[in-house]
């Protein structure tokens, strides 16, 4: 845009971006979640017990799910049905989703938390700490306020872009109302995707309470909080007009707090944002009634949470501890967000995940790598502002009692055992990627789905229930659903290939081999539609439990139970912002698997605790891309 550089009146320089259609223009016609046929649901949950159970345990569990069909469940579904009918602005699933995860009691990090990295910038010089830092947070701040002004272009989803990503679409969609926007987006084959999570990106805290806790937003909060060697800084980026403080400012405030040599606290507070949430929440109240309200109020309210870290990043595993967890003192895990910017300049985001979903914080990312690295507001000759910062700089500083110094120290201990029991591996297989497998005819993430079960069956013999996760933005309020990626399918294939290769030619192992990506690509598309059976049968139990009912037999079955105790979690994306993504272990003899199919490569990123081993997993997951590659080839392998 001209004159985006120069601070005009107009103040050109605060926003990314000014979308001819406004932000939120599709938000009120966004088609609703639906609420799937109770018998689609029990058929789908059928299909995804039969590899994990053996005939008996089948037949036991497909009782149960008929009775609960014809039974409690259907009086239970009616009921959903008509509460859903009769909350037209949100979708069934919000309620109940928000619930789990305020209501979970185990520590944020690394349950719940994830984790993304970003690229280095193609500029290697801006790859410092004080230019990214300062870069990146002023394209943060540009983010939210072309966000919050309504300029910042709408999510969509282009299965046409010839047609529906033009400036004469954009010019005909933007007068129509909003009330049909989306039929207009939807003619042209375009999906716009819910919104609403976006507000909560910014000055947003996950604030612990007894039993459940609270998201609380304050979007008049002008400060950002920054956390170096376990201290706690705050300054205001936004002035009192509404404008952003002038990037050599920033540049000049980030400096003072990277040559402050203050000594780490020697009971730092960040730590107990690590621990278990009723614990925290008895502690946090202590820290209020020991005249830390104000410190504590700067903390929640800041627009995001900048962690600056003393250290260089060692190798791509480093990458993942650093992001993952990194050390507690200099993190608040609470926040919506950390950015993360390590001494050589690599940078992430760590994000609390009860208030929203990848897909807001990927587009958050994408957007803040493109703005600081095409057009950086700083650049390594820039001077910083001669302003004093030791005057707009404030520390916090925490009035701290026996009882909070006892709670910080043992939060620490339990942190850092628990840090000590995870191992993060990963593996980049070179063979090949997205465009031989398309080219193939068969789908890029069947065919890394179909890698785990493969090295799970390998290394464990056996077939165990897996996660894979899958946006449902586009409805309105939707959040995810789960796609099943173990099934009969992919089962018999797993076993062709690791128990009875001498008995299969190469043309019947590529015929397994796209059977599995058949059928995974039409399990992708239900839970994209909304027609998974994990959501739906997840707010029939929490309609029951918060009816005061007693638990359905059909939720009593271990074969239940079993199939959420999620041995392989995985979640996927691949973006030109982000180097590799990552999370813990849902349960703790699992693995958490973050996995991009790149076009000539993939890459995995694998976290688990003592009772798995994630190395040896890697070596069976790229032992298994092997065959199958290979297979696809036309060639044939060995054992």
């Amino acid at each position: 845009a001209p004159g985006r550089r120069g601070y005009s009146g107009a103040g050109a320089a605060e926003f990314l971006h000014r979308s001819i259609v406004p932000t939120m223009h599709y938000q009120k016609s966004l088609p609703r979640l639906p609420v799937p046929k109770l018998e689609d649901t029990i058929t789908r949950y059928l299909n995804a017990q039969k590899p994990l159970l053996n005939d008996d345990q089948f037949r036991k569990t497909e009782e149960l799910a008929h009775a609960f069909e014809k039974g409690i469940g259907r009086e239970l579904h009616e009921q959903l049905v008509a509460q859903d009918n009769q909350n037209k602005h949100t979708s069934y699933i919000t309620g109940p989703w928000f619930d789990m995860y305020l209501k979970a009691r185990e520590p944020v990090v690394l349950n719940f938390n994830a984790f993304m990295s970003f690229n280095p910038d193609p500029k290697p010089e801006y790859n410092d700490q004080l230019i990214r830092a300062t870069n990146m947070t002023v394209s943060a701040i540009r983010f939210m306020k072309t966000f919050r002004a309504g300029y910042l272009e709408p999510e969509v989803f282009h299965l046409n872009p010839e047609k529906s990503d033009t400036e004469i679409f954009k010019k005909i969609i933007r007068f129509v109302p909003s009330s049909i926007s989306w039929f207009g987006a939807y003619m042209v084959n375009a999906y716009p995707l819910d919104m609403s999570q976006y507000f909560r990106l910014f000055n947003s805290t996950r604030l612990p309470k007894l039993n459940k806790d609270e998201l609380y937003t304050d979007e008049k909060a002008k400060h950002l909080l920054v956390l170096r060697n376990g201290n706690f800084y705050v300054f205001d980026v936004i002035d009192r007009d509404g404008n952003m403080l002038k990037p050599s400012e920033i540049q000049a405030h980030l400096k003072y707090i990277l040559s402050d040599n203050s000594p780490a606290p020697a009971f730092p507070l960040g730590y107990l944002s690590s621990e278990n949430r009723d614990t925290w929440a008895l502690l946090r109240k202590n820290l209020l009634e020991n005249g830390n309200e104000e410190a504590l109020q700067k903390v929640d309210s800041a627009m995001f949470c900048l962690s600056l870290d003393d250290f260089p990043i060692k190798d791509f595993v480093h990458v993942s501890h650093t992001m993952l967890h990194g050390d507690a003192a200099n993190r608040w895990y609470d926040k919506s967000f950390n950015l993360i910017i390590t001494k050589d300049g690599t940078a992430g985001v760590n994000f609390e995940h009860s208030w929203g979903d990848g897909v807001a914080v990927l587009r958050f990312q994408n957007e803040i790598f493109k703005d600081s690295t095409k057009t950086p507001a700083i650049s390594p000759q820039s001077q910083p502002a001669s302003v004093d910062s030791s005057r707009a700089v404030q520390k916090l500083d925490f009035k701290l009692n026996d009882a909070l110094k006892a709670g910080i120290t043992k939060a620490k201990q339990k942190f850092d055992a628990t840090v000590e029991s995870l191992s993060l591996n990963l593996i980049q297989f070179q063979e090949g990627g997205k465009e031989l497998l398309k080219q193939k005819k068969v789908s890029p993430d069947a065919v890394a789905q179909l890698a785990f079960q493969m090295a799970f069956l390998r290394q464990y013999d056996q077939t165990v229930a897996t996660y894979e996760s899958c946006s449902t933005a586009a409805f309105k309020h939707g959040r995810t659903e789960t796609i099943r990626p173990a099934s009969v399918h992919t089962k018999k294939c797993s076993e062709a290939f690791v128990k009875e290769l001498s008995k299969h030619s190469t043309e019947e192992l590529q015929k397994l081999i796209v059977e599995c990506s058949k059928y995974h690509g039409r399990l992708t598309k239900e839970a994209a539609m909304g027609q998974g059976f994990d959501r739906h049968l997840f707010s029939l139990r929490y309609l029951a439990l918060s009816k005061g009912l007693p638990l359905p037999d059909f939720y009593q079955d271990q074969a239940y139970a079993r199939l959420n105790h999620n041995i392989i979690s995985t979640s996927t994306l691949v973006s030109p912002a982000v180097q590799l993504g990552g999370f813990g272990p849902v349960v703790a003899d699992g693995f958490g698997v973050g996995y991009q199919v790149h076009d000539d490569w993939i890459g995995c990123n694998v976290s688990s605790y003592p009772a798995r081993n994630g190395k040896e997993f890697l070596q069976c997951i790229h032992k298994s891309l092997e065959d199958i590659f290979n297979v696809l080839k036309g060639k044939k392998i060995g054992s």
